[in-house]
């Protein structure tokens, strides 16, 4: 009997031993839940930027994609407000945070999305400062430019809504509210806050 009580204990002390993990792995595991909690938060810091920062471009790409169909470039006035308002969207995606690959992805698509509107913007500016004979050309320039960010930005809002997901966040949907878009990726349908 005792050699049985003797043998169960070396034998929990030996398994005990083998089966805990070493400084390194705890250290690893350490490091591995303190950047999925600062990515956590990262996204719903994203989350939050994208939502304000979609209230304030769609409607520049909405009316830059109307003036060009119509033809029609927007009065100084129009195109100086929609380079201000660039500038400083532009500018809140200008020192990013280090954050996981996933996080990463939809933050740079949403920046490049930013960043071709801005261009588009910049276009309607030239064909306003220029001759009216090239006028027409450069709004259509301007348009496809405004067209390809809203398709960028649907890329990047899906990612989005995906690590929100996986994060446990729940849907979130982000997408330009800036009509039809050939090639453009649209919300899921999933109301916001479930899937999580």
């Amino acid at each position: 009997m005792a050699a049985v009580l003797v043998a169960a204990l070396l034998g929990g002390v030996v398994g005990y031993a083998l089966g805990r993990p070493d400084p390194i792995e705890a250290s690893v595991a350490q490091l591995r839940q303190a950047d999925a909690e600062r990515d956590a938060q990262q996204i719903v810091e994203l989350t939050e930027l994208a939502h304000r920062t979609g209230e304030q471009l769609a409607p520049i790409v909405r009316g830059l994609r109307q003036d060009a169909e119509a033809g029609r470039v927007p009065d100084r006035a129009q195109v100086d407000a929609w380079q201000q308002t660039m500038r400083q969207l532009a500018a809140q995606f200008a020192d990013p945070p280090s954050g996981m690959t996933a996080t990463n992805v939809a933050r740079g698509g949403l920046r490049g999305a930013v960043d071709q509107a801005a261009v588009a913007v910049d276009s309607v500016a030239l064909a306003l400062a220029g001759p009216p004979a090239g006028r027409t050309e450069l709004m259509t320039l301007a348009a496809r430019q405004a067209t390809l960010a809203a398709s960028t930005w649907s890329v990047a809002a899906t990612q989005l809504d995906q690590i929100n997901v996986d994060a446990g966040h729940g849907h979130q949907h982000v997408h330009l509210d800036v009509g039809d878009v050939e090639g453009a990726l649209g919300p899921d349908g999933s109301a916001e806050g479930t899937g999580g």
